[in-house]
């Protein structure tokens, strides 16, 4: 059987209990476990992908047992998933082990699920005045572990703060996710170095590494963690979409592709890998292609998904390409109801419009788009680097300068950019000027603008000393 990576799912001892199970299922045999064990293949069967199996475990548990806390908790978490918390409340209702922990938490998971982490906070805190001593390190890691997983991450910490610290795999990683949701990525990457120092085989901990220095912009560092956890199992959807996303950023669309194509072969109505596959295509060229991949991250996408509009602006900016500006702001107007942010697709419009030689139309736009701003000052950088896209590079400059003159003396962003503008216009000291403060402000912008100018090998932050060190030569 394939790894799952959960140490108890790949324990000898259930295995033993699956394998039992599966040959009385299989023989038409009776069953001869109780609610938890059945609750626990049930898991098991949900993080394998496999509904019917899970749902059919979890039925079973429940018949033998109705009130069991185990099976119900299962539906519990299986309603609130699905956003149907009136089923959840009732499912906790049915619980006749009132007094157990589990309990407790189905309360206060509840709460979360409605949004309401202060209340859910208090609750917890009002329990553990009544938590025997002996059981005050189990209490609080396993609050500190549902806030997490929820996404609550000051909270987390705050549990976690009340804890004894352990030199445990558990815990560690526990600190090393809530780490993670703070933005702490230097300390959650170190920590999850020292599990996998510990544990070398346990590709959680390399997709959770790959995914730290994602966020930390380490886009090489999190292919190579990445390629750790497809070797251990090459199917692995979580392995497979990191190292895709990471390929993406690095501008190494084909081999992006190839990724997100393989990640598809596990996930295959996952838009968000769809809605990537058209836009490795878009930079690649191939935008008819393209079109039909985006069209089909549509058709499976949910009506609420959050990156439904993202995938319209794709498909406007590929049909646009093709010349079919029509196409295209059809395809914008599609998001006017989505729940999304429409002052970047007015950018997107006026860019559209500026491509297709509409410079009047494509100026009402972007004024639209940065008059509705809340943020007028990144809209306008937007709208300057749709410009310059577009080979209005002298306009670009000289609204650059302006831009430059509005800002805030801490701003940061548009450096690279007007470096770009000065260095295609030829204008080579104020290159240097610009590309010198983008280095010390915004390495990040640098990578992304300018990184096709210089080897792989250079730091963004050393772009500036690398071409004064060659035009000595």
């Amino acid at each position: 059987m394939k790894k799952t990576g959960d140490e108890y799912f790949d324990s000898d001892e259930f295995r033993d209990m699956l394998d039992e199970y599966e040959e009385a299922v299989n023989t038409g045999q009776p069953v001869f476990m109780d609610a938890d064990e059945l609750a626990e293949i049930a898991d098991y069967y949900q993080m394998q992908g496999l509904p019917d199996k899970a749902e059919k475990a979890i039925t079973m548990a429940l018949s033998l047992s109705p009130g069991a806390i185990a099976p119900l908790t299962y539906r519990i978490h299986e309603a609130i998933y699905q956003g149907d918390i009136e089923a959840a409340k009732d499912y906790l209702g049915q619980i006749q082990e009132k007094d157990e922990p589990d309990y407790i938490y189905n309360q206060a998971e509840i709460m979360l699920a409605e949004g309401h982490p202060d209340e859910a906070d208090r609750f917890f805190r009002k329990e553990f005045a009544s938590v025997p001593p002996d059981e005050y390190q189990d209490y609080v890691v396993d609050v500190a572990s549902i806030f997490s997983d929820y996404g609550y991450n000051e909270q987390a910490m705050q549990w976690m703060s009340r804890a004894k610290q352990e030199d445990t795999p558990e815990f560690k990683e526990l600190m090393a996710r809530t780490l993670f949701g703070l933005g702490k990525y230097k300390d959650s990457e170190r920590l999850f170095n020292e599990l996998l120092d510990h544990d070398p085989f346990q590709k959680r901990y390399w997709n959770a590494l790959a995914s730290v220095q994602f966020m930390n912009e380490d886009y090489q560092n999190s292919v190579q963690s990445s390629e750790y956890a497809i070797a251990i199992d090459p199917d692995d959807a979580e392995g497979l979409l990191s190292k895709a996303n990471a390929l993406y950023r690095l501008n190494n669309y084909e081999q992006a592709l190839e990724y997100y194509r393989r990640y598809g072969e596990q996930v295959p109505d996952d838009e968000f890998g769809l809605m990537h596959q058209g836009t490795c295509l878009i930079n690649m060229g191939q935008n008819e292609e393209a079109i039909g991949i985006l069209q089909k991250a549509i058709d499976c996408a949910p009506y609420d998904s959050p990156y439904l509009a993202d995938i319209y602006q794709e498909m406007a900016f590929a049909q646009e390409e093709m010349g079919d500006t029509d196409a295209a702001l059809q395809l914008l107007e599609q998001t006017d109801e989505m729940d999304c942010d429409h002052v970047a697709v007015q950018v997107v419009k006026g860019h559209v419009l500026l491509s297709a030689g509409r410079a009047e139309d494509a100026e009402e736009a972007f004024r639209k788009a940065i008059v509705e701003s809340e943020d007028a000052q990144s809209t306008l950088l937007r709208v300057i680097v749709s410009l310059y896209d577009n080979k209005y590079v002298e306009a670009a400059y000289n609204m650059f300068r302006k831009f430059f003159d509005m800002a805030p003396a801490d701003n940061c962003d548009g450096y690279a950019y007007m470096a770009l503008c000065c260095y295609d216009l030829q204008r080579y000291d104020e290159f240097l000027s610009y590309l010198k403060k983008a280095c010390k402000v915004n390495p990040k912008e640098c990578r992304i603008v300018l990184g096709y100018l210089f080897p792989e090998e250079v730091e963004p932050a050393d772009y500036y000393e690398y071409t004064k060190n060659k035009m000595k030569k």
